[in-house]
């Protein structure tokens, strides 16, 4: 199994905004003095420079516009809704926020298979909405998919025994731990696990500081260590940066690159960037605009496609 693919569906967002129906459980997403249709239109900027880069290392980016109705503030955060797999399964699942369920679209799996990618099923847990569960794709679980292991921090988007389900149906082994950050001086959930964790072939970087309990947080190490990784720490200041929301990718001969925000890359130390870069690559874009209003940042803008090639 691959743990990086050198193809990502991106969308580009149309109707870009600060989504008030995250915002309840989204702590990095803050109001900006501009006007909607100026912060749409330098989000398209940060968006089309940030894929003008990946293109630039040989990343095959498949870039699907946003329609304009209905509203999708949050349509270029892809990784939530849909997840691509190496056997030619697809899987869809149900989002927290009501606005964020029209993301879901068949013509994204049509546009793929017309690029002569193979998509043998859809399992789809979508109908969990109804029943207010929730579990945002590869947003709410980092996937080792060479270890066959997958990560999940719970929070109000990420349900316990729905993830167990995916774990079962993708044959995962689940790993499952709570992570906070401090909001007003309370532990409060961090929203997404990609947001303080990041799984690469060789390395992993995880804000141990988010994890409490300290066996939760001992039995991740022991997974990482396990599977041979070197494990970077990253502060839960730097998470606010964007640090943990990360991705390697495969580009030109395959060479390989982590993938992050300017934000996170100016948060790490030295040290830090030297350790990843033992291993690859880092490249990084800005991507102010998304991530002040959006509360997300790279990783979350790609969805990576390992579906087989007929």
């Amino acid at each position: 199994m691959k743990q990086i693919t050198n193809t990502l569906v991106m969308v580009r967002p149309a109707s870009f905004r600060m989504n008030e129906q995250t915002a309840v459980n989204n702590y990095y997403q803050q109001k900006v003095s501009l006007l909607p249709a100026a912060v749409n239109a330098k989000a398209q900027q940060e968006f089309d420079n940030f894929v003008v880069k990946l293109r630039e290392t040989g990343v095959e980016v498949i870039v699907i516009n946003d329609t304009e109705e209905p509203s999708t503030p949050d349509a270029l955060f892809p990784n939530n809704w849909v997840s691509f797999h190496e056997n030619g399964d697809v899987g869809i699942y149900p989002m927290f926020a009501e606005n964020r369920r029209y993301e879901r679209r068949e013509d994204v799996l049509e546009t793929l298979e017309e690029r002569g990618f193979q998509i043998e099923n859809v399992i789809d847990y979508s109908e969990a909405e109804e029943e207010g569960y929730f579990l945002e794709g590869t947003g709410s679980m980092i996937l080792d998919r060479q270890n066959r292991k997958a990560y999940c921090a719970l929070s109000p988007r990420a349900d316990e025994e729905l993830f167990i389900e995916f774990c079962e149906d993708f044959e995962y082994t689940p790993v499952i731990f709570v992570a906070n950050q401090t909001v007003n001086g309370e532990r409060e959930p961090i929203y997404h696990t990609n947001v303080m964790m990041c799984v690469a072939e060789k390395f992993a970087i995880v804000c141990l500081e988010a994890i409490d309990d300290k066996k939760e947080k001992k039995n991740l190490l022991k997974h990482l260590k396990s599977d041979g990784k070197e494990v970077i720490a990253i502060t839960e200041k730097q998470v606010t940066q964007f640090a943990g929301n990360m991705l390697q990718v495969k580009g030109h001969a395959n060479k390989k690159y982590l993938v992050m925000s300017s934000s996170a890359f100016n948060s790490l130390s030295t040290n830090q960037r030297n350790s990843i870069q033992k291993y690859c690559e880092i490249l990084h874009s800005s991507l102010e605009t998304i991530e002040t209003c959006g509360g997300g940042s790279a990783r979350c803008m790609m969805a990576e496609v390992f579906l087989p090639k007929q």
